[in-house]
């Protein structure tokens, strides 16, 4: 997860996270009787407790009296733990045993492989709980994210954010450029030639000495709209790929037409960067259009939203680039009322619609999107119907990603590279196969080019 992201979460914006685990069998749910069965307890019975952050904490909080009104024998109290401290929390209580660990925990994309490699066990099978009979429910990619193996459940999905393309409609109508024409990354540079030339602005803004944990989230995108990541399927190593040497060219042919802002600073920073128009595009996710609503009111209508263009003339325009989960734990002793609240949020189209509503959380769950709510033209993004954008985004066929235990050491890496590109006009192929090399030595994953 982002670390703009999870400013957001920790102050209680909009949320979301980011893509999938590989594996590419249907989970049959077939977990062993031992800790992380995913058998313990009454589905109707028990004290339960729930760890998340902000956002979506307060949302589950909300949920509770319905949930009760079905299961009035499970007491339910959902703890804000915060963002990231609630990263630190979970793995203290994994490294002890499981002790002290609620029963049921909010996971980004991001740190699920590390928990279910690191901790064996410590997350529960929700398989032999009826999690299968929801696995066509999600959209595509997801169900391979919480079912690497093809065997165990180790969480359902929550929410699926879309890359996007949120771009200022008054700064292209000034530059004469129509954004619904930009097919390809390839055009979009030369739109931003034009309207650099035009209005002084750059076309997009990147956190060029990677200030922060993880700036290449523009670069991760343009990778995920190639259908490819910074690992393969076999956990092996692909900063080296020809879609990663593409993806950092074309950011590099941006950095050097003098279309790239620096943001670095943080969050702050980006705000700043919103506020002031420095850029006429953002290329963000599903969830970071109610920020810039919230950030910059007084613009409404000024602004507009598409899916991002494609890295190839024949690409593809979609790309689910986070994402969150629900998983129990698997020492918990109520497994079985944990699930019961799991399935009640993540499945039931009426608690998904509530939680968009309130705080902008784009839905794994595809039957959602059948409410009005998502096809409703955004006064603020020029009468654009953001979520029915999304929800097409999210209906096109999307491969499962393999994030792996190490993908803080790869994004290490990535954002290592990108910077020696964007400050000192480095070669692309050059210093993404160096960083293949490196995580290589750090991890002994295999390279593959």
């Amino acid at each position: 997860m982002d670390m703009s992201r999870r400013r957001v979460l920790k102050t209680g914006g909009v949320v979301a996270a980011g893509v999938g685990l590989g594996g590419l069998t249907a989970c049959s749910g077939t977990g062993s009787s031992s800790s992380g069965s995913g058998a313990a307890g009454d589905p109707n019975k028990g004290d339960i407790t729930v760890w998340s952050w902000a956002g979506p904490a307060a949302e589950m909080r909300k949920l509770v009296p319905a949930f009760n009104k079905k299961f009035p024998g499970v007491k339910v109290t959902v703890q804000d733990i915060g963002n990231p401290a609630i990263w630190d929390k979970i793995t203290t209580a994994m490294a002890a045993g499981g002790a002290g660990l609620a029963d049921v925990l909010h996971i980004g994309v991001d740190y699920l492989p590390g928990y279910v490699e690191k901790f064996p066990g410590q997350l529960a099978d929700l398989g032999p709980l009826g999690a299968t009979a929801h696995k066509d429910a999600f959209a595509s990619g997801l169900w391979e994210t919480v079912c690497p193996d093809g065997k165990k459940v180790n969480a359902l999905p929550w929410e699926a954010n879309s890359g996007g393309f949120y771009y200022r409609r008054d700064i292209f109508e000034e530059a004469g450029v129509d954004a619904a024409s930009i097919g390809t990354w390839n055009d979009a540079i030369e739109a931003g030639k034009k309207i650099k030339a035009k209005t002084g602005r750059t076309l997009l803004g990147i956190d060029k000495p990677a200030s922060q944990a993880d700036s290449a989230n523009f670069f991760q995108m343009l990778l995920q709209l190639q259908g490819a990541m910074f690992f393969n399927l076999d956990g092996e190593i692909t900063l080296g790929s020809p879609e990663a040497v593409r993806a950092m060219t074309i950011i590099k042919e941006m950095n050097d037409a003098g279309l790239v802002a620096d943001i670095s600073g943080g969050w702050n920073s980006l705000i700043s960067s919103i506020k002031k128009g420095t850029s006429a595009v953002l290329p963000w996710p599903t969830w970071f259009g109610g920020i810039i609503e919230e950030t910059v009111p007084d613009e409404a209508g000024k602004w507009g939203v598409r899916l991002p263009p494609a890295v190839r003339v024949t690409g593809s325009h979609a790309a689910t680039v986070n994402s969150t989960h629900l998983a129990v734990a698997g020492n918990s002793k109520h497994q079985a009322a944990a699930w019961s609240f799991v399935e009640f949020v993540l499945t039931r189209p009426e608690s998904q619609v509530a939680i968009y509503k309130a705080k902008g959380i784009a839905p794994a769950l595809l039957k959602a999107y059948e409410d009005p709510v998502f096809h409703q033209p955004s006064a603020f993004f020029g009468g654009h119907k953001k979520g029915k954008i999304f929800y097409d985004a999210l209906r096109v066929p999307q491969p499962a990603y393999n994030y792996t235990g190490d993908y803080a050491r790869a994004l290490k890496a990535v954002t290592d590279a990108q910077t020696k590109v964007l400050l000192k006009g480095a070669d692309p192929a050059t210093v993404l196969n160096a960083a293949a090399d490196q995580l290589a030595k750090q991890t002994g994953r295999k390279v593959v080019r």
